[in-house]
């Protein structure tokens, strides 16, 4: 059985997503403070009207990144 310590399962449940517009990431572990996403909030918990802060693409232009095995 593999044991790892609880901060490390937390980092594995943390989805990074990408901008397909301007390739900005959004990481699920940081948020986006300066537009009052807290650290840990899950990309499908951000507000409808947010927006990538670089191009202000809407979610719809965002995909999950999928690391392989």
């Amino acid at each position: 059985m593999l044991c790892l310590p609880a901060a490390t399962l937390r980092i594995w449940e943390m989805a990074q997503y990408v901008c397909v517009l301007c390739e900005w990431i959004y990481d699920e572990e940081l948020g986006d403070p300066k537009r009052g996403i807290a650290p840990g909030t899950k990309f499908a918990d951000l507000p409808d009207d947010w927006e990538c802060p670089e191009c202000f693409a809407g979610k719809d232009e965002f995909e999950l990144i999928e690391f392989g095995d």
